[in-house]
């Protein structure tokens, strides 16, 4: 994890780097109204709400469908760790860096570090065949099967990564509110995405050897809006409400890479974050 968000901070830098800029030492803050050229970046923290999936486990003596599960996100408590560079991944957070292509148009890369927590002990519908030697070998049609612990877990808890670019539209909306308070100004802004999803799924399996590697998965897309309050022409806090679409097809649930999981399901997500929009200039 901390690998792919050095990686963004690269990828972000080589961007920003790429427009004209004689010497690194000009870097200053323009305090003019104009936002096309400025950069952005924010960091801050989410909570999720995801829909019931279907999830379909398969393997070399085994297949089959639980239907309608539930799952939770995992937030934790504020803490020490939403601060450190090394314990970034503990928390449910968001990174994103964007460019103002014109005065009212973004476009932007980030991660949404979302976490995604199968309930267990709830009872769902299963369908398939399990033929492994096991406790649980059988064919089911429709059965109501209750998710114990020795039967499943499963969770993307570092988490449920999606990687994404968004194009996003961003108003001032300070005279159609009629506000007019110096070095403050009320901003709204909307958009979509799209992206992949690399999570890091924890999987325990039919008894199998507990699973938790990182893996591209699947894609997602989303749309967004947000309320945005600046303060000075450069420093701003965000709230974002984000709606979108998860479909995983290739999950790696154990060491055997013959064993894979599919899903897909809907998500809402409230992130709240803090940043800073500037200019790189002579």
């Amino acid at each position: 994890m901390k690998n792919l968000i050095l990686t963004l901070l690269f990828l972000s830098s080589t961007i920003a780097f790429s427009q004209e800029v004689v010497k690194s030492q000009d870097l200053n803050y323009n305090d003019a109204g104009s936002n096309k050229g400025k950069f952005f970046v924010y960091w801050g923290w989410n909570r999720d709400h995801y829909s019931t999936s279907d999830i379909t486990f398969k393997g070399t003596d085994y297949r089959f469908t639980l239907n309608n599960v539930k799952a939770d996100d995992k937030p934790k408590p504020f803490g020490i760790y939403f601060l450190k560079l090394d314990e970034l991944t503990i928390p449910q957070t968001n990174f994103r860096i964007g460019y103002f292509l014109k005065e009212h148009y973004t476009v932007s890369i980030g991660l949404d570090h979302m976490k995604y927590v199968m309930r267990n002990d709830q009872t769902v519908k299963m369908n398939g065949v399990i033929n492994t030697g096991g406790g649980f070998d059988g064919v089911y049609s429709n059965q109501d099967k209750v998710l114990s612990s020795d039967f499943l877990l499963f969770e993307h808890t570092d988490g449920l990564n999606y990687v994404n670019v968004e194009v996003s539209r961003f108003d001032n909306l300070d005279n159609w509110l009629k506000f007019s308070i110096k070095n403050i100004d009320i901003n709204l802004t909307e958009g979509i995405g799209v992206g992949i999803l690399y999570p890091k799924t924890n999987t325990t399996l039919l008894g199998k050897e507990r699973y938790d590697e990182f893996h591209v998965s699947g894609y997602g897309f989303s749309a967004h809006a947000g309320l945005n309050i600046t303060f000075f022409k450069h420093f701003f806090i965000q709230s974002n409400f984000k709606a979108g679409y998860i479909n995983m097809q290739d999950i790696r649930t154990t060491k055997d890479k013959a064993d894979s999981a599919s899903q897909s399901f809907t998500f809402i997500e409230n992130m709240y974050v803090f940043g800073a929009r500037f200019s790189l200039t002579k």
